[in-house]
């Protein structure tokens, strides 16, 4: 029995041939119906050449196993989390790779009611069966239906936005090239009747990535967008990654906004319309978070990084949204998952209600709370770095604490070093009160101290 090196912490991502094939694929959807004995899943997949093949092979594994299959198509992550709740589904899989390289594929799986399944949750119990690979097949097979649920999705996700609050804006969309582009043109039909306008760019999904895989998370693909909004002056941009389960914006000036601060953007929004509602954050960069949902009379509580810690926590607090700086937004009305559509909507919106830009919007917040950004240190031995990092800074801390990673909070200053939960890396991120100086000091100091311990 070889183990399987494509289950990582939260799904299955592998680089294909190597890692993940479709015989692999089979044995997987064989242990997901042994593991979680579900009676009938959804399936969807994302644009990239293998993905049919692989959902075939999912397919094939779970019928043999007597489970139904739901096959949904083309689509992305939150369509199927959609589908699994929306059509009584005992579980769901979506064949993607998201941003990972062209030669990679994956499968995220959600249970029912599409709650998550990590590693230590199902997980690992179906790697388990998957490796072992010794399946007794159903006496009867299961049957496969095709069912197009994009109008009810396009129903639940418009059902967020005010469109009596909507002025005109000029909006541009980057799909990449992903599976955002035919979702995205559901969501615009339901919107013909407002002021908005749209400008697509690289919207026709193509497997073959032609302008690249589309992570605007990068820099260097970040010119894609910026460079449409300013040449067509629009209002706003946004932009996916190839499953859209993240998006990423832009101001009308092109500049990118990080992630923390559309945190605290979608905070307030939410806040504006659910008077004190709890709202959950990551612990990586908190201050602008915090201030904005004291600012709106919520309530902020921190959870470790994380789909699975954040999906937890928010239905342990009844929260009515959730954010990472990493771009995942995640809501109470969506099955408390993550949505890449949502958030650009409730933005919209915002922009709309305020009357202020983008820019204006975020102006203050970044000027307040300046951050570094995470910065990523790919290291052969990480604990070396992460003893000297608290041996240095952590006596002198006010407070610390240990959710994810070690955070201290040195007043004028607060750091997070953790360890990615998906990569080979550790994680930095430093924010400061108002004195981007002082940021940028400490950001050089502690990166010469992890790279040289």
């Amino acid at each position: 029995m070889s183990e399987l090196t494509c289950f990582k912490s939260y799904d299955v991502r592998g680089q294909l041939g190597t890692e993940l094939n479709a015989e692999i694929a089979t044995r997987i959807g064989r242990g997901f119906a042994d593991a979680m004995t579900p009676s009938k899943v959804v399936i969807g997949h994302d644009i990239r050449e293998t993905s049919p093949e692989l959902a075939a092979a999912l397919t094939q594994g779970l019928t043999e196993q007597g489970v139904d299959v739901i096959d949904i198509g083309l689509c992305g992550t939150e369509e199927v989390y959609f589908a699994t709740s929306h059509l009584d589904a005992d579980g769901g899989l979506m064949v993607t790779a998201s941003h990972n390289p062209i030669d990679y594929n994956g499968i995220k799986m959600v249970r029912a009611g599409s709650r998550p399944i990590s590693a230590a949750d199902g997980l690992g119990e179906i790697k388990a069966l998957a490796e072992a690979n010794t399946f007794t097949p159903a006496s009867t097979p299961g049957k496969v239906t095709r069912v197009n649920p994009r109008a009810d999705y396009v129903t639940r996700v418009l059902s967020f936005l005010d469109k009596s609050a909507l002025r005109p804006m000029k909006i541009v969309v980057n799909a990449g090239n992903g599976v955002a582009g035919p979702t995205f043109d559901a969501l615009a039909n339901g919107l013909a009747d407002t002021p908005l306008t749209f400008i697509r760019h690289h919207h026709t999904p193509d497997g073959t990535f032609p302008n690249g895989i589309p992570n605007p998370l990068l820099p260097d693909n970040r010119a894609h967008t910026a460079d449409v909004v300013k040449a067509e002056r629009a209002d706003l941009g946004i932009a996916w990654d190839g499953d859209f389960d993240r998006c990423f914006f832009f101001d009308e000036r092109g500049d990118f906004i990080d992630g923390e601060y559309v945190v605290a953007l979608l905070a307030s929004a939410f806040l504006a319309k659910h008077a004190g509602a709890k709202i959950i954050h990551d612990p990586r960069v908190i201050w602008a978070t915090i201030d904005a949902v004291k600012a709106g009379g919520g309530q902020a509580i921190a959870s470790k990084s994380g789909h699975s810690f954040i999906k937890a926590k928010m239905r342990e607090e009844d929260a009515i949204y959730g954010g990472e700086m990493s771009a995942h937004h995640y809501f109470k009305q969506f099955m408390y998952c993550d949505s890449g559509m949502i958030p650009w909507l409730l933005v919209v919106e915002h922009i709309c209600r305020t009357g202020k830009p983008l820019s204006a919007l975020v102006a203050e917040m970044r000027a307040r709370f300046p951050s570094s950004g995470e910065i990523n240190f790919k290291l052969a031995d990480k604990a070396p770095a992460k003893a000297a990092f608290e041996t240095k800074y952590a006596p002198d801390a006010l407070s610390e604490d240990r959710l994810d990673g070690l955070s201290l909070d040195m007043g004028d200053w607060r750091v997070n070093v953790r360890e990615s939960n998906t990569e080979p890396v550790l994680r930095l991120n430093v924010e400061a009160r108002g004195d981007r100086a002082l940021l940028d000091t400490k950001v050089a100091e502690i990166s010469e101290l992890i790279q040289s311990a």
